[in-house]
């Protein structure tokens, strides 16, 4: 019973990340991209906790997850909120 839940997180989570990553890519407001850059790490860390590395998982979540977002937020707010059309 738990091995087919696992099989299915291990298969929902990729595609989730791939989801968010193209979020991040596709979005105008650089707000937005940069919380669903955020969403992407978190899913990434999760996927790395799954799959028996929880010092990886820490690691992403704390770095990548937190600090980039919060990194990103603060160039964001010395700026334009919404990318310019080329």
């Amino acid at each position: 019973m738990m091995d087919g839940f696992i099989a299915a997180i291990h298969i929902l989570l990729p595609i989730l990340i791939i989801i968010a990553s193209v979020f991040a890519v596709i979005l105008k407001d650089l707000l937005a991209a940069a919380i669903a850059v955020a969403a992407m790490s978190l899913l990434l860390s999760l996927e790395f906790f799954i799959l028996q590395a929880p010092d990886v998982a820490i690691a992403e979540a704390g770095v990548g997850a937190c600090l980039t977002t919060a990194i990103l937020i603060l160039a964001i707010k010395g700026t334009k909120r919404m990318e310019e059309e080329a």
